[in-house]
């Protein structure tokens, strides 16, 4: 059942990026739009503002840029699906004191029926890992795709990151038992 979930998360983003239009391409498909550059502007900000947001470390406002039904997945984690939920996992990030969170976008694209964008860019994380309290720096790259609410305003519905650490190796079971 996996491989068959990998499958439909990879179309789900091939099939968006396909809709979509970049922001370093302009064609005439997207000047009847009218809003394009102004979509992608809007997509930047909520990004610039979302980072602010970790900064000063508010919950309520690292959550405002999530839309109820979405999907958070992070490394090492199981999905976290809904704000209820992503919530609970990001008030644990936010009250660790090593907590720094800061992720830029390379490319942003929006579907030509100016509804749906993609982002796709690079973070760095520093934390404290639960296990054995040592301060941890993981970068990476991500992948979000946001929604356009009725209001305007651009929230995230799928946030996915991608660790660039390689993971440590596994105990073997001869150094386990030590």
């Amino acid at each position: 059942m996996k491989p068959f979930a990998a499958l439909c998360a990879a179309t789900l983003v091939a099939a968006t990026l396909t809709a979509c239009k970049s922001s370093g391409n302009q064609d005439a498909d997207i000047s009847a739009v009218g809003n394009q550059d102004a979509d992608i502007s809007a997509v930047h900000a909520t990004e610039a503002q979302w980072n602010q947001d970790y900064a000063s470390r508010d919950l309520d406002k690292i959550m405002s840029h999530y839309a109820d039904d979405a999907v958070l997945r992070v490394p090492g984690t199981a999905p976290s699906k809904g704000k209820d939920a992503i919530r609970e996992g990001i008030k644990n990030m936010t009250a660790d004191p090593a907590m720094a969170l800061k992720f830029v976008a390379s490319k942003v694209e929006v579907a030509k029926s100016g509804d749906v964008a993609c982002a796709q860019g690079t973070y760095t994380l520093t934390l404290t890992d639960p296990q054995t309290n040592q301060v941890i720096h993981d970068h990476g790259s991500y992948v979000t795709i946001y929604r356009k609410e009725p209001d305007g305003t651009w929230k995230a519905v799928a946030d996915i990151a991608t660790s660039g650490v390689p993971r440590a190796p596994a105990p073997t079971p001869t150094a386990a038992k030590k």
